[in-house]
């Protein structure tokens, strides 16, 4: 990311990343944009799987896949690992966190969260005009009347 880049982005209400952090960030989105890839992190997301399992998964051919779970395995998403004659792949989730931190930024509350805001909102509203309506009734700002 260039100096400019990150200044934009700061002046957006983002977090400054890094260069690596930046392409740790552009290998994980590349990583994630085929489709083929993502269905193979939510295959191994239930746990770890040899490669020959997760090739069966797919109407391509094995090296096709061979060379997604390496795109994987560079991002950083699975680990492989020799058990035996078998290599099994294990989701690695710690790479998503920046993406995750950085799209985040663009998600507005929907469903439970925008209706707790609104409750929030509309809990100070009332509470708001309940002491202006008691101050209203006591006079003078706060002051009781007497009189």
């Amino acid at each position: 990311m260039d100096e400019a880049a990150a200044r934009a982005d700061q002046a957006a209400g983002g977090a400054r990343v890094d260069e690596a952090g930046a392409a740790r960030m552009d290998q994980v989105a590349g990583a994630v944009a085929d489709p083929v890839r993502r269905q193979i992190l939510v295959l191994l997301r239930d746990g770890p799987l040899p490669a020959g399992d997760i090739a069966e998964r797919f109407a391509i051919s094995r090296p096709a896949v061979s060379r997604h779970l390496r795109v994987l395995r560079q991002s950083g998403l699975v680990r492989a690992e020799l058990v035996g004659r078998q290599r099994l792949y294990t989701l690695d989730p710690e790479p998503f966190g920046e993406l995750i931190t950085w799209l985040a930024r663009f998600a507005r509350p929907t469903g439970w969260e925008h209706r707790f805001d609104a409750l929030e909102t509309e809990v100070y509203r009332t509470r708001r005009e309940r002491r202006t309506t008691r101050d209203a009734s006591h006079g003078v700002a706060g002051q009781e009347n007497t009189a």
